[in-house]
């Protein structure tokens, strides 16, 4: 979704938007630092359309206010804790930061339908 957010995807729908904009503004808007990962793996498997460096890209999004949350110890705890969710270590890293007190932005399916405590978004609302 982040990805989304940062080109202007159609697929992001209106309240997701004015969600990130008020948090954008101020300075709320937090990804784990798997995303970066996962964005390189991407490129790197032309699963995704990007041109230009991932790293340079990292770089820029964190100058502009973006904030970075690393995986820790405890994340990596809480990311294997996860009941009833599939095996994808990403997302369960993912969903594990979000629990530690930020609001989840997604239009992964299995992430909106699991039934724990997580505050999530629909990208596409």
């Amino acid at each position: 979704m982040f990805l989304w957010l940062r080109t202007g995807n159609a697929r992001l729908g209106s309240l997701a938007l004015r969600e990130t904009d008020r948090a954008w503004h101020v300075g709320e808007v937090a990804v784990s630092a798997i995303t970066f990962g996962e964005v390189a793996l991407f490129h790197q498997k032309r699963r995704i359309a990007f041109s230009g460096d991932v790293s340079l890209w990292h770089r820029e999004q964190l100058e502009h206010g973006l904030v970075e949350v690393p995986v820790d110890g405890e994340v990596g705890i809480r990311a294997n804790c996860l009941a009833a969710f599939h095996g994808d270590p990403a997302d369960r890293i993912i969903m594990a930061t979000a629990l530690d007190g930020h609001r989840l932005l997604t239009g992964d399916q299995r992430i909106l339908a699991w039934g724990g405590n997580l505050d999530r978004l629909d990208a596409r609302k």
